[in-house]
């Protein structure tokens, strides 16, 4: 079944406005540090779904992407910098869009071209904040309702990362959508990738591409 919901601010950047360019019980058993995720067929993590092809770069300095790692882009994927409107009102509505729970976005890869959704790259915004940290605070941080949230350590191409994945709950529309993130550190910073199911995507839409960047994930400049 397809869920449908993001909060407002979400919805909206899912729209491209701004684009210029837990519970552990029921969490499954970590594997220690730089090993292999598990693989779990279905609720919570469908690792069956296999990654995208790959079609070029991000990452790096100078990019549309400026963060200290690189990644693969999905074919039909194009990462864009984020640019919050100007104006009084816009450069409120731009903080409401551009920060959540201690991070702050730092580019899109945009997949509606090839029927996709949205990977979200975000920093945190205290650099020693550590990588299930800065997960739970942005999970937190949207102004939805939280729930089944579950964690698993494992190796993201050049990085031990940490992975989560939880429901989000529309608090206006009572919606569910299923949310992926993971978390990794690089040069002094905490990076976040993050992509959900929403108004115009499903797991399908996202997780291939999704899955391709993390696990291609290498240290850049």
């Amino acid at each position: 079944m397809r869920t449908r919901t993001r909060v407002a601010v979400s919805a909206a950047l899912a729209l491209g406005l701004l684009a210029g360019c837990g519970d552990d019980a029921a969490a499954p058993a970590r594997p220690a540090a730089g090993g292999p995720a598990p693989q779990v067929t279905g609720e919570p993590w469908y690792d069956e779904v296999a990654p995208a092809s790959p079609s070029g770069t991000a990452g790096g300095t100078g990019s549309p992407c400026p963060v200290p790692v690189s990644f693969p882009l999905a074919e039909g994927w194009t990462a864009k910098a984020i640019e919050p409107p100007e104006g009084e009102l816009a450069e409120l509505v731009g903080e409401a869009l551009t920060k959540r729970g201690g991070t702050t976005v730092r580019c899109e890869v945009d997949g509606r071209a090839a029927g996709g959704g949205f990977l979200r790259i975000w920093a945190a915004d205290a650099p020693t904040v550590t990588p299930r940290a800065a997960l739970e605070s942005y999970a937190t941080g949207g102004g939805e309702k939280v729930a089944g949230q579950q964690f698993r350590d494992l190796r993201a191409g050049s990085f031990d990362a940490t992975e989560m994945t939880w429901i989000a709950t529309n608090p206006l529309a009572e919606e569910e959508s299923r949310n992926w993130a993971l978390a990794v550190q690089s040069a002094g910073q905490t990076l976040v990738f993050e992509v959900s199911e929403g108004l115009i995507a499903e797991r399908t839409d996202v997780l291939p591409a999704y899955r391709l960047a993390v696990r291609g994930l290498a240290k850049s400049e």
